[in-house]
C-alpha cells in the first residue's frame, strides 16, 4: 500500500487551507501552493488558524507559489476553482512522478480530465465533498458540522490509490468513503449546484429568496436535464435524493449565499461553464438537448459579459 507522506494542495482558498492545517496537524507534510504572494506570505509566517469542532488553534504549513516548490510529492490535491485547474495542474507538472497521485474534490464536471495532461490517468482519483469551510481572512478558517468526502479512481485502474488516499484523510479525522462508482456522486452534486448556483447568480437571492413556486419550477427543470444525460451516458442518479438535498437547503440554510452569487457580488468569474455549461456540452455529446440549463448558462455569461468578468460566447 502506498506510504503517503508528503501533499501539495493548489489552492489556498477556504478548502485548501482546512485541508492543509488537518493533515498537517496529522503528520504529513503539506504545502499549500496559490498565486497570491501576500497570501503566501501570510501563511508561510503566520500558519493557518483553524476553528473547527476540536476548538481554535494555529498549524504551520508550508505555502510558497508552485515554481518555488520542489517536486515530487506523493499527493497533489486541485482545491482552485474549477475555471483555473488547467492553468492550477500546468504549473505543477513538475511535482509528478510515476508514484505520485493527484485528486480533485473541486465542483462541476472536467476536472479530472484537466489533470490528464499531467498525470496518467491510472494515478487520477475525484470525488466529492460538502466538508464546511469558510475563510474569515487570509491565513483563518472555521469548519464546524459535519461533513463528509467521497472517492474514487477516474478510471477503473486509478481505484488501488482510493484507499491509500482515503486512510490519509481519515488519519487527519475526516470521514472518507470510497466509491468505484464515483461518477455518480460527482454528478449527484453537480445536479445539485446546477440547480441553485446560477439561478442564485441571476436573481441576486440566497437559497431562501429560490424557495417559491418559480424558483423551484426551474430548479426541478435542471435537475430533470441533468438527470437525463447522466442516463444516456450510462450514469444512473436517484432524483428523489437530489430533490431531498434541494428540499433541505431552501428550508435549512436559507441565508446562505450560493458560491456563483458570491462570485458575481466580488466581480469574479464564476464557474458557470463547469456546471450548467458542462452540462449542455455532455447532452450534446449524446444527441440531447437541456434547454433551461443553456438559458441560464447564457445568462450568466451575459452577467459577466457585463461586469467584465468574462469574454462573453
Amino acid at each position: 500500500m502506498d506510504d503517503l507522506r508528503s501533499v501539495a494542495i493548489v489552492g489556498a482558498g477556504a478548502m485548501g487551507c482546512f485541508f492543509a492545517a488537518r493533515l498537517a496537524e496529522s503528520g504529513a507534510r503539506v504545502t499549500l501552493i496559490d498565486v497570491d504572494a501576500a497570501r503566501l506570505e501570510a501563511l508561510a509566517r503566520d500558519g493557518v488558524t483553524i476553528s473547527d469542532d476540536r476548538g481554535e488553534r494555529i498549524v504551520k504549513v508550508g505555502a510558497a507559489k508552485a515554481a518555488e516548490v520542489a517536486g515530487p510529492v506523493d499527493l497533489v490535491v486541485l482545491f482552485t476553482k474549477s475555471l483555473h485547474s488547467a492553468a492550477a495542474i500546468s504549473s505543477v507538472a513538475h511535482l509528478a512522478a510515476p508514484g505520485t497521485w493527484a485528486l480533485t474534490l473541486q465542483n462541476g464536471l472536467g476536472n479530472a480530465e484537466v489533470m490528464t495532461k499531467v498525470f496518467a490517468s491510472e494515478r487520477i482519483l475525484a470525488g466529492v465533498t460538502d466538508v464546511p469551510a469558510d475563510l474569515q481572512g487570509p491565513t483563518r478558517v472555521a469548519s464546524h458540522g459535519a461533513g463528509r468526502i467521497v472517492l474514487g479512481g477516474f478510471v477503473a485502474a486509478a481505484n488501488a490509490g482510493a484507499e491509500p488516499v482515503a486512510a490519509l484523510l481519515r488519519k487527519a479525522g475526516l470521514t472518507v468513503a470510497v466509491d468505484d462508482n464515483v461518477a455518480a456522486a460527482i454528478w449527484d452534486k453537480v445536479a445539485f449546484n446546477a440547480a441553485l448556483n446560477a439561478l442564485a447568480a441571476i436573481t441576486l437571492l440566497p437559497n431562501g429568496g429560490l424557495d417559491c413556486p418559480a424558483g423551484r419550477r426551474v430548479a426541478a427543470s435542471v435537475v430533470g436535464e441533468v438527470v437525463a444525460v447522466a442516463a444516456a451516458k450510462g450514469i444512473w442518479l436517484e432524483r428523489g435524493r437530489i430533490d431531498a438535498r434541494i428540499d433541505y437547503a431552501l428550508a435549512s440554510h436559507r441565508t446562505h449565499k450560493a458560491s456563483m452569487l458570491q462570485d458575481r457580488l466580488a466581480g469574479r468569474r464564476t464557474e458557470i461553464e463547469q456546471i450548467n455549461g458542462a452540462i449542455v456540452r455532455e447532452a450534446e455529446a449524446v444527441g440531447l438537448e437541456a434547454p433551461v440549463n443553456a438559458t441560464l448558462t447564457d445568462l450568466v455569461r451575459m452577467i459577466e459579459a457585463q461586469a467584465g468578468a468574462s469574454t462573453p460566447r
